[in-house]
């Protein structure tokens, strides 16, 4: 069977012999993991982002130094938060890295995003703002494609649910607001609000952005279902289109 470079990272843990017979000297990396770890017992807080990292890697790699690995990943997504919110797909691009790695760098996204989806589920959501901003900056802010989803509120603006109902290119997303408002009152929602990203990580609307919002306003204005805000998010942050007056 073909060796791995997950492989290779285990096998490096394994002190190899001198011609002469003689135990080779301990890697530096040796005694690494418990004291990593120990460090982390004491808080995480401290802890820079490369070793936040490794403590992660860990879990799928059991033996040898994931510390290069670590400082890869970082350098390849630019971030902790990019290196968790990239695809599996993605993360394998990255050498040493495989399904378990990639696995388990998904799944620490994954609760990230159901912890925060349920932060801003459990009160109304214009009343919990923040939670808000947190969940979709979560969700979308290192897409590397535009994606389009709708929230959907009830008549307590609590959230019904959370669609996708576009995804497209690094710059655009089809939208149609006819198949918004379907699925609105086929939920039976009172309100929704849109949420839109911007791959580029500039979160300012475009001209397009807001033709399409207003068309969809419109739409809902006929229903009696209130566009209550459209968010964009980008790694720069998150634009709300109520709080910039654009409709």
């Amino acid at each position: 069977m073909a060796r791995t470079p997950a492989d290779r990272l285990e096998d490096a843990a394994q002190p190899g012999l001198w011609t002469g017979g003689e135990a080779a000297p301990a890697p530096h990396h040796l005694g690494h993991r418990e004291r990593l770890r120990r460090r982390a017992r004491a808080g995480l807080d401290p802890l820079p982002d490369y070793e936040l990292l490794e403590l992660i890697l860990f879990r799928s790699i059991r033996r040898g130094d994931v510390k290069p690995l670590a400082k890869a990943l970082l350098a390849r997504f630019g971030s902790l938060a990019a290196v968790l919110a990239a695809s599996p797909a993605a993360l394998r691009t990255v050498p040493g890295v495989g399904e378990e790695v990639a696995l388990d760098l998904s799944l620490v996204q994954e609760a990230a995003l159901r912890i925060a989806r349920e932060a801003a589920g459990k009160r109304a959501v214009i009343s919990s703002w923040s939670a808000l901003l947190a969940y979709v900056r979560t969700a979308l802010a290192h897409e590397p494609r535009e994606q389009f989803r709708v929230l959907f509120l009830d008549k307590k603006n609590q959230l019904i649910a959370d669609e996708v109902l576009g995804q497209g290119t690094v710059d655009h997303a089809p939208v149609y607001p006819r198949e918004v408002m379907r699925r609105a009152l086929e939920l039976s929602a009172s309100a929704i609000i849109l949420v839109h990203n911007h791959p580029s990580g500039d979160p300012t609307p475009s001209r397009a952005d807001v033709e399409m919002t207003r068309q969809v306003v419109e739409a809902g204005r006929a229903l009696r279902i209130q566009v209550h805000d459209h968010l964009v998010v980008g790694r720069d942050g998150v634009a709300s289109f109520k709080a910039l007056g654009l409709f």
